[in-house]
């Protein structure tokens, strides 16, 4: 009879094992199913403005999904054992410069606006317009640009953005429209109303500094955009050439377009070092 169950006892524990294996399998599936769920819904309400986390989300249950999956495979097959491995370094890897470029992201958005000292001139990066009127975020650059403005009387501004998708006007135009309608005097602001990419208001601004007598090389220029954007956009300014570039970061009312536009940012700053 001890034999019997002595025997017995290591096939017991297998089972006990095996069976919390399965049940950390289906807690992982069920964790995939609301990810995905949660992130088809903000992909199709699009009223919402956060379609990037959705689609995040939805890569999230993916990964989740093929990690049961080779976990599986490992456990029948020494050959899924080493895709398991290889999938989890792969993704080791993906994710450890992504959170570190996340961080400093963060932090330079978050870096507070009176450091930007003084500077010679300001440029105002141009962001979506609806028909003639400004987006959000184009609003929240405009009232940071016309409270730095304010403090800052004798520097001239340069708007910069052109005309994209469902924008009746030039993003300049509509940046002059409300600058001028809350105040700031015309001949303070200098229009580029033909770039499309943050690479193209740096390069294309370059000429209307040198109009106001501002050398982007050696002096100092103020950029006024969203927060999440502020260091892609002193990223993109340097390799244009631009001497000294401080930031003056216009953070967005909402925590959940906050949240969105920061995870959106670490991937857009990929894209920059690769391709820009």
């Amino acid at each position: 009879m001890k034999r019997q169950r002595a025997k017995r006892r290591p096939l017991y524990r297998y089972g006990v094992y095996r069976g919390r294996r399965s049940r950390a399998d289906w807690w992982i599936l069920a964790a995939a199913a609301v990810c995905a769920a949660a992130g088809l819904l903000l992909v199709l309400l699009r009223s919402l403005g956060v379609r990037f986390s959705g689609f995040l989300l939805l890569g999230i249950a993916a990964v989740l999904a093929l990690e049961v999956y080779l976990a599986r495979w490992a456990r029948r097959d020494r050959r899924g054992w080493w895709c398991q491995l290889a999938f989890r370094a792969g993704l080791a890897l993906v994710l450890v410069p992504l959170v570190l470029l996340e961080g400093y992201v963060i932090a330079e958005g978050r870096r507070p606006a009176a450091e930007a000292g003084e500077a010679d001139a300001v440029i105002v990066l141009g962001a979506g317009v609806n028909g003639t009127e400004p987006s959000l975020s184009l609003r929240t650059r405009l009232d940071k640009a016309l409270e730095y403005l304010e403090a800052h009387p004798d520097i001239p501004a340069v708007l910069t953005g052109g005309t994209g998708y469902g924008e009746e006007i030039s993003e300049a135009q509509c940046m002059y429209d409300y600058l001028t309608e809350h105040g700031v005097e015309p001949e303070r602001l200098f229009l580029e109303g033909q770039a499309s990419d943050t690479a193209e208001n740096f390069a294309r601004s370059k000429p209307l500094l040198y109009e106001a007598g501002v050398d982007p090389a050696r002096d100092t220029v103020a950029v006024v955009t969203n927060d999440f954007h502020i260091a892609r956009s002193e990223l993109i300014a340097a390799r244009q050439g631009y001497g000294d570039v401080a930031g003056v970061p216009a953070p967005l009312p909402w925590a959940h377009l906050e949240i969105n536009y920061y995870l959106r940012e670490a991937f857009a700053m990929v894209k920059t070092f690769l391709l820009d």
